[in-house]
């Protein structure tokens, strides 16, 4: 059965050279990147706050895989964490050099960073269609409280993470079966927690690793990382589900701790794995919600019972929403291989270098050699469509590339690299396909990014 609408005339409420829809770390590193380097620009958010992933779902562990010898791009995802750090919204992270960003306090970083660059933030609005002209995107029309709106601008940014304006411009896209994507995620926090005697249980029985695989997760790691010590909890769990305290058939509980605060709070708790759950269908992301929240409970009654220091936690928040890892990739001029994300791929079109790290589809690499790969700007560039650019999880490539460029680092990346891309296109009064991009690292490394061989522009 189908429902026929009436014909309407849209208003239109915003318009400026570039329109970046989504601000997770690719969004938000699209509007600023861009209105830094000259342009006007509009961020459109579909939920009350800037961040994405690190704000609504609450993955605070921004670049986790730091280590001594990590190479990386810098730029924005430098600067985040320094903004975060200090404004009090960070604390170091429990198993790398870096810092874990604090959800809450990091909305308001990201309101200050859109707000100084000049960028024109609208929250509250969720994409709903892309404003075609033949074959060359004008804008996008949103729903809100308000109702539909228009949005128009000179070149668009996909950073919605589904690709959502990008596949409704036409543009041809890629998806797992929903069995084969990367697990989703509730997030969650515990408050009430004894830091010294939950340390003194982390330190008496380290996990590494290695301890990542059993006989339901196998993880295919280089070996270097085995015996690197890992803030991995799955025996209390185990210990729970033999106990009959919760569903000895869940095998989605285990995984990863964050922080413990001298304030009794644990954070950043990446215990709960949900399989075969479609971020583009409402109705799959219903049942992961409720399922997600069921197992969290479940994982603090085994906290409680089992892991020393727990007793008598209790749950803080979840995050305001699932996270999702893996939908629709787009089919850009260029697909990023599996070669590509194992073997250090080099690109003359490069808009940022990203360390060796691959997390998902049983694969786990930490960049602690030194050795990096490179993001080409093609591989942002869909096929067929003027005027669009895609950033963060969605930019096109193969499962394994997409396991390294869906991490939040690499998605400020991507979207640094697009913001300035555009806005180098929008002053020069050229086409996205034909940008400089010799002039677009230029910009690129004003800004602090280092998109090849850093040497050679000192």
């Amino acid at each position: 059965m189908e429902i026929r609408e009436p014909e309407r005339l849209t208003p239109v409420v915003g318009e400026a050279d570039v329109i970046v829809v989504g601000s997770g770390p690719g969004g938000l590193s699209a509007a600023i990147a861009a209105a830094r380097a000259g342009v006007s620009v509009i961020l459109i958010e579909r939920f009350g706050c800037f961040g994405g992933n690190i704000t609504s779902v609450g993955v605070e562990g921004f670049a986790w895989y730091r280590h001594e010898k990590t190479i990386e791009a810098g730029g924005l995802s430098f600067e985040y964490e320094q903004r975060a750090t200090e404004s009090n919204a960070a604390v170091p992270e429990s198993q790398s050099k870096s810092y874990e960003l604090d959800s809450e306090g990091f909305k308001v970083v990201a309101d200050n960073l859109v707000l100084k660059a000049g960028v024109r933030p609208m929250l509250h609005r969720a994409f709903c269609a892309p404003i075609l002209d033949d074959d060359e995107i004008k804008g996008v029309i949103t729903e809100s409280k308000a109702g539909r709106e228009a949005i128009t601008g000179k070149i668009i940014i996909d950073a919605t993470g589904d690709a959502d304006v990008a596949r409704r411009s036409g543009v041809k896209v890629f998806k797992n079966k929903k069995e084969d994507m990367i697990s989703a995620s509730i997030m969650f926090h515990m408050s009430g927690v004894n830091k010294e005697e939950f340390m003194n249980e982390i330190e008496r029985d380290p996990q590494k690793y290695s301890d990542w695989s059993d006989k339901n997760w196998q993880v295919q790691t280089s070996g270097k990382e085995d015996d690197m010590f890992s803030p991995f909890l799955r025996k209390p769990f185990e210990k729970t589900k033999d106990s009959g305290l919760i569903d000895s058939d869940l095998q989605t509980i285990s995984g990863t701790w964050g922080a413990i605060h001298d304030s009794g709070e644990l954070t950043y708790l990446n215990l709960v794995h949900l399989n075969g759950i479609d971020g583009t269908d409402p109705e799959s992301l219903t049942k992961g919600e409720i399922e997600g929240r069921k197992a969290a409970l479940e994982a603090i009654a085994a906290l409680k019972e089992y892991m020393p220091g727990c007793s008598a936690g209790k749950l803080r928040n979840f995050g305001m929403t699932i996270g999702i890892r893996d939908t629709y990739k787009i089919d850009s001029v260029y697909n990023l291989s599996d070669e590509d994300g194992k073997n250090e791929c080099r690109f003359e079109d490069s808009v940022g270098i990203y360390p060796e790290f691959i997390d998902g589809f049983g694969v786990l690499v930490l960049p602690t050699t030194g050795r990096y790969m490179h993001i080409p700007y093609r591989s942002l560039l869909p096929k067929n469509i003027k005027g669009l650019l895609v950033v963060g999880r969605a930019i096109g490539g193969s499962n394994i590339a997409q396991a390294a460029t869906r991490n939040m680092a690499c998605c400020t990346v991507t979207g640094q690299g697009a913001g300035v891309a555009a806005a180098e296109t929008i002053k020069n009064k050229t086409s996205l396909n034909s940008v400089n991009i010799s002039n677009v690292q230029k910009l690129l490394s004003n800004q602090n990014v280092r998109f090849f061989n850093w040497e050679k522009y000192q």
